[in-house]
């Protein structure tokens, strides 16, 4: 039996299959650049002999559902059998779940309908969510289907961190606050975090700082997210691959006056055509510190407004835990760059967090620490992988709806029984 686990965006499908017993990864592959006649497939899969292969291949694909099937068709045909069948349970990743779900969800009709009126909170990511777990209802009609929510980690955090000072009307009528993303990522390395140390998960004090494309930090006191710099919406906090981040939001009116340009123009603005790119043109990071290393005045400005941004979040959340067990590095970036770890944590001996350059350096695998011997707080790098955790979440939640019905059958039986001896 096996989890699939699928990624639904508006242009591309990412999805990985994990066999139920040990969660081990079977297949994994995205389809990206869906309604275009070159539709590009890359599907992996773990061989009999315990090797992965691939194959790619290319296509017109219209929709989410000729792209569902594309992707079936493909994994049968690779695999000697599609990743459709002996399926347990299909988790979904779901951007924005707002205050209706602070955990995951066996979906049925309302929590569908659910999802689509949360849309005017992610109106880039939701529906294609929605319609990637329409089709699969299709295709698997007898398969339960579960909604993971980025959000839904940093449903604990108080009031004082998640409202904004707006008009508190604008909260009730508008549902206006922060909420946060990128939630199972750092619930996940926070997981690990715990196992790695040693310390139970409700006693764990950490700063995740998942830094990709996309990217993110969370103070998580006693294993809960307290606050987290994303808002809204993605758009807000650190600086990222092409979204500026933390920004006057009087900006928007000024560039509304001053260039003509309508609120929808600047919005795309800010969030694909800013951060990285906007300052020197690329979002990979590996170019942006090869260039910088090279006397590029731009990409090294790019690189020290990335690492600058990150610090200043890091000294907020210690401010606000108090006490921190530990600084968790994860996402492409975060996992890859030495440099973007060191100059983040550069300058802050006097709060304990002390990078070691050898040891940062150091090209390892899996979780590893990187802190000098006389830093008072752990700096560890961990490998997210949002789909495991995204299975995991989904086996508990069926798991717990089992063993519920479970309970309701042996309580009816009793009753039964109790009544035919009367």
């Amino acid at each position: 039996m096996r989890v699939i686990v699928i990624n639904s965006g508006s242009s591309s499908i990412k999805y990985e299959t994990f066999d139920l017993n040990g969660l081990s990864s079977a297949s994994k592959g995205i389809l990206e650049r869906v309604g275009t006649p070159d539709s590009r497939l890359k599907h992996r899969w773990l061989s009999s002999s315990g090797t992965w292969k691939e194959i790619v291949e290319t296509r017109p694909v219209a929709d989410h559902r000729e792209g569902f099937s594309f992707i079936f068709e493909v994994s049968s045909r690779a695999q000697s059998g599609s990743m459709e069948t002996e399926v347990f349970a299909v988790g979904h990743r779901v951007v924005h779940g707002g205050e209706k779900f602070r955990e995951p969800v066996i979906i049925d009709d309302t929590v569908l309908r659910t999802i689509e009126e949360l849309i005017p909170l992610a109106p880039l990511h939701n529906p294609a969510n929605v319609r990637g777990i329409k089709v699969m209802q299709d295709l698997l009609p007898r398969v339960r289907q579960v909604a993971v929510f980025d959000t839904a980690f940093h449903q604990t955090m108080p009031p004082m961190a998640f409202h904004y000072a707006l008009p508190y009307d604008l909260y009730q009528s508008a549902g206006v606050r922060r909420y946060g993303f990128h939630g199972s990522s750092h619930q996940y390395v926070a997981k690990e975090a715990s196992r790695y140390l040693g310390i139970p998960f409700d006693k764990l004090n950490l700063i995740t700082l998942h830094l990709g494309n996309g990217a993110s930090a969370t103070a998580i006191e006693k294993g809960k997210s307290v606050d987290t710099s994303m808002g809204l919406t993605p758009l807000e906090g650190l600086i990222m691959g092409t979204r500026c981040g933390d920004l006057d939001p009087a900006v928007h009116f000024y560039l509304a006056r001053k260039t003509g340009r309508s609120f929808e123009e600047i919005e795309d603005i800010l969030n694909r055509e800013s951060g990285l790119t906007g300052i020197c043109g690329t979002n990979d990071m590996r170019d942006i510190q090869s260039r910088a290393n090279g006397g590029d005045a731009q990409a090294a400005l790019a690189l020290e407004m990335f690492c600058y941004r990150v610090k200043k979040y890091i000294g907020a959340y210690y401010a606000a835990l108090g006490s921190v067990d530990a600084i968790v590095f994860t996402g492409g970036i975060g996992e890859n760059s030495a440099i973007v770890r060191n100059k983040s944590c550069e300058g802050l001996a006097g709060i304990g967090i002390i990078p070691d350059v050898r040891r940062n350096n150091a090209a390892d695998n899996g979780v590893r620490e990187i802190q000098a011997e006389n830093s008072r707080v752990k700096i560890l790098v961990i490998p997210t992988d949002e789909e495991r955790e995204i299975a995991k979440q989904t086996i508990e939640v069926i798991e717990i709806e089992n063993r519920k019905d479970s309970t309701i059958g042996d309580t009816m039986s009793s009753h039964k029984e109790h009544n035919d001896r009367k």
